[in-house]
């Protein structure tokens, strides 16, 4: 596909590219990503399919104005948008980013009232765990059986989608058979669980608020 060469091939293009993007980034934005959505070939199908519709309600609307604005006055022809770049670009940011993004939102709140269950835009329960988590014990079931866990705080990290789901633990604990929390490991200074390698996460409060990872037998 060769690029374009003019101005008016490169409004063209971005005509036929641009509001369908707009329109599926504020939808994502406001609904949730869609599983099916998750392939950049049907997200870019589908911004292809968004622009033209929304082309085809702009030249019913506005037809006769925008070709008026794109032909401009004088010779070379369709230099308008060279010749009136002001009025170009309030036309353009209208039409590529507020329609689109406005469109977009009121078609999501209104599914969204329409709907009894109740959605959260945050893409999996992984990452609701541990959005805003507070610090607290955390321990997981391994999938052999043993159990493995640690303090979760500042300085440790959970990844988010759509990268795969991972936990660092700032400092890892001697876990009993039956799962409950031991000393802390001397020396640790980490611990890196892969969800694909347990069953049971599970977040334990600390007893007393402010506590930090001070059970029994913390290195100091």
């Amino acid at each position: 596909m060769q690029a374009p060469s003019t101005v008016v091939q490169f409004v063209f293009v971005v005509l036929l590219v641009l509001p369908g993007v707009t329109y599926q980034f504020v939808r994502e934005r406001v609904r949730g990503p869609l599983p099916g959505e998750r392939d950049l070939g049907e997200r870019v199908l589908r911004a292809v399919v968004a622009s033209i519709a929304l082309d085809a309600v702009y030249l019913l609307a506005a037809g006769p104005a925008l070709v008026r604005l794109a032909k401009g006055t004088g010779q070379p022809a369709w230099n308008g948008f060279t010749q009136q770049p002001r009025l170009t670009g309030a036309v353009a940011v209208l039409l590529f980013l507020v329609v689109p993004g406005v469109l977009a939102a009121v078609v999501s709140l209104a599914e969204r009232k329409r709907r009894t269950a109740r959605y959260l835009r945050t893409p999996t329960a992984w990452d609701h765990a541990f959005r805003d988590r507070e610090p607290c014990f955390v321990r997981v079931r391994l999938k052999d059986g043993n159990w493995a866990g640690g303090w979760y705080g500042p300085a440790s990290y959970a990844s988010s989608y759509p990268h795969p789901a991972e936990l660092y633990l700032e400092s890892a604990r001697v876990m009993a058979p039956d799962g409950s929390f031991g000393a802390r490991v001397p020396g640790s200074v980490g611990l890196r669980l892969r969800a694909e390698d347990f069953d049971v996460l599970e977040f334990v409060r600390p007893e007393k608020k402010g506590e930090k990872d001070d059970l029994p037998g913390t290195d100091t």
